[in-house]
């Protein structure tokens, strides 16, 4: 069976089998996902650490640039706030106080009720009529994806290790990312999943293919043609790309962000827990390094994010990167310049053709 002929390309109404990951933080714009869906392939919104009324806002202004399907990605849930002891935070905080004061940042750090806000996100893609609504950090819960299923959303799970894709697969997924430990950001893994397992695409990709029957979607590293034609080579029906689209002209990254993007090679990344509390690659900066030094200070996922908050912000502000969180991929030397995402999906599609020629 050829890529245009198989059941993800079918069932999610698209042309080629290409998705754009769901960045969370502002890079995906309304711009940028629509681009995408327009072409042919599935754009999504990084709706991760939106409030509902903000996606319902991503959601409707989406929707105004296309009438063709898109996603819309949220986190699951992982962890009960109440287990971080006080004295825990306060530790977290005067590891972080000499940071806020050197970039003058004096506003207080608010811990969110992330459960509250996964329960209105679900609220907001339902009465919002998304097409596709996918799911990071774990399988939601079955009277969520019931929710959604009524309602024709169709779903996807994010998988880091085949045990998870089973989960995923049981619980009522319609496809599986399947990433590996190349991706940029954070990892997809479940809450009980060990932290020190990063299984690279190559080796996760067939296992996962083996162990479910639903589409299996492809991350990590993929950044052109040859790498698309690779994956599905293993099995995969589609791939996603997040890296590739981060300096595009579209894209909602800082304009620090895509300068370091498009001057940084495949050693500039490194794995850190620094900015969320949660395992996620990015460029390698200032507070990455200093962090690796202070690893027990560092709260569990998503307390150490909401830390971090105000640091990332005021960096940003000041155009300085060295505490700014730049979520990228191994695949990062592969981005030269900024362009569109036209320009974009043009050499991704014409070099897989090329390569799908020669096998």
């Amino acid at each position: 069976m050829s890529w245009n002929e198989n059941v993800f390309i079918k069932k999610f109404k698209i042309t080629y089998p290409i998705v754009q990951a769901g960045m969370a933080g502002g890079i995906t714009t309304p711009e940028l996902v629509a681009a995408v869906s327009n072409y042919g392939a599935l754009g999504s919104i990084g709706a991760g650490y939106m409030s509902a009324s903000e996606m319902a806002e991503a959601i409707r202004d989406t929707k105004q640039l296309t009438n063709k399907p898109f996603n819309v990605n949220v986190f699951v849930p992982s962890i009960d706030l109440l287990e971080v002891k006080e004295e825990q935070r306060q530790k977290a905080l005067e590891v972080l106080k000499p940071y806020f004061e050197n970039l003058n940042i004096r506003e207080e750090p608010v811990i969110r009720d992330y459960s509250t806000v996964f329960n209105n996100q679900i609220d907001a893609i339902i009465e919002e009529g998304a097409a596709v609504c996918s799911f990071t950090f774990g399988a939601p819960p079955r009277e969520v994806v019931s929710r959604l299923k009524e309602k024709g959303v169709l779903l996807i799970g994010t998988a880091t290790t085949a045990a998870e894709a089973i989960v995923l697969e049981e619980s009522g997924m319609d496809a599986i990312v399947a990433q590996g430990s190349e991706a940029g950001g954070h990892r997809g893994s479940f809450p009980d999943t060990r932290e020190d397992v990063q299984i690279g695409i190559m080796s996760l990709l067939p296992r996962i293919t083996d162990c479910v029957t639903i589409p299996v979607i492809a991350a990590g590293g993929i950044m052109d043609g040859r790498g698309i034609n690779a994956a599905l080579s293993l099995g995969a029906q589609g791939v996603q790309l997040g890296t590739i689209f981060l300096a595009t002209e579209e894209s909602g990254a800082h304009p620090v962000y895509k300068e370091k993007v498009i001057n940084s090679d495949e050693q500039s990344t490194m794995m850190t827990k620094a900015f969320s509390g949660k395992y996620a690659r990015g460029i390698r900066n200032t507070f990455m390094e200093e962090m690796e030094h202070q690893k027990d200070c560092i709260l569990p996922y998503p307390m150490q994010h909401d830390l971090t908050s105000g640091l990332r912000k005021g960096a940003a502000a000041r155009q300085n990167p060295n505490y700014m969180s730049l979520w990228a991929g191994q695949g990062i030397g592969m981005v030269k310049q900024s362009q569109s995402v036209i320009q974009v999906l043009d050499e991704l599609i014409r070099k897989m053709y090329v390569g799908a020629s020669r096998r």
